[in-house]
């Protein structure tokens, strides 16, 4: 009698507060599972394919959107894009030398995938918008590690800049504006600006907060969020010195506590870079991010 049929289910992309990131993995059996893409609603469909699934031949797979939302139990939108496949246990020689610090090739073919271990490799950046993926599409990650989550409030050219810029890097982005023109930038969920600052308090522990919206207003709204919840992993604000102080202040005075205000960094990014340029800004706030790596 040959193993137990079994379905893998893999987050290949997200957009906004996903329960868990590109990369997650769980193992589905007609009776049980290993491992969870986060539970509830989402999972639970999940797990419905891929069951569906092992009615197939081994190796088959397709690949399903989810939109998050109150449907999912998710209040901060987005979507989560999963592919789902029957395992072939013939086609798992690649696990012999999926080690930490390699990375993991993954490529479609028709009624069968195939994957590969590099030593070195460059990530490639999935959407979880557009047309699924077909015959052919190629998919590269590390192998072995969680992505930090970046809570990046703000699309405009800083904000863009540092999306642009953090794909190859072991961060995973779930990006806000409550501009609705916003919306047509892939990996942007607008939200509304009364509503925003919930997304903060879906951010895990682990997560980065990085704050540079369009409005100093909303910008400090959510600070004032950020420091007021359970600590998270960075909390950083952009803004001149004459903002900073004035912000400090008034969080002061809205009740935050010296050790929650010591937790802001700001002015954001790694000190001593200079110039105002967005790809300046956003490369030493991604070096300030890479930094927090094995925190």
């Amino acid at each position: 009698m040959g193993p137990e049929p079994c379905a893998l289910v893999s987050v290949l992309a997200t957009e906004g507060s996903a329960p868990r990131g590109a990369g997650t993995r769980m193992l589905v059996t007609a009776e049980g599972q290993q491992g969870t893409i986060g539970g509830g609603q989402l999972e639970f469909r999940a797990v419905e394919q891929a069951r569906a699934i092992l009615g197939l031949p081994q190796g088959a797979w397709r690949i399903q959107d989810y939109p998050l939302g109150p449907l999912l139990g998710q209040c901060c939108g987005g979507r989560v894009r999963l592919l789902i496949e029957h395992v072939d246990p013939a086609a798992l020689d690649w696990l012999h030398d999926a080690e930490p610090g390699r990375m993991l090739e993954t490529v479609l073919h028709d009624g069968t995938i195939s994957r590969t271990v590099f030593e070195r490799e460059t990530a490639t950046r999935q959407s979880a918008r557009g047309d699924r993926p077909d015959v052919g599409a190629r998919f590269v990650e590390p192998v072995g590690e969680r992505l930090r989550p970046v809570y990046l409030f703000g699309a405009g050219h800083v904000g863009q800049a540092i999306a642009r810029h953090m794909t190859g890097l072991p961060l995973q982005l779930a990006w806000f504006d409550t501009r609705p023109e916003m919306a047509e930038i892939d990996g942007v969920t607008v939200m509304p600006e009364e509503e925003i600052a919930h997304c903060i308090e879906e951010a895990p522990a682990d997560a980065a907060i990085a704050i540079l919206t369009h409005d100093h207003p909303l910008d400090y709204h959510l600070t004032l969020a950020a420091l007021s919840r359970d600590p998270v992993a960075f909390v950083g604000l952009i803004g001149s010195s004459t903002k900073i102080a004035r912000f400090r202040s008034r969080l002061k005075a809205d009740g935050i506590e010296e050790e929650a205000l010591a937790r802001l960094t700001t002015p954001i990014g790694v000190p001593g870079v200079v110039g105002k340029e967005p790809d300046v800004i956003a490369i030493a706030v991604l070096a300030q991010l890479l930094q927090l790596r094995g925190q």
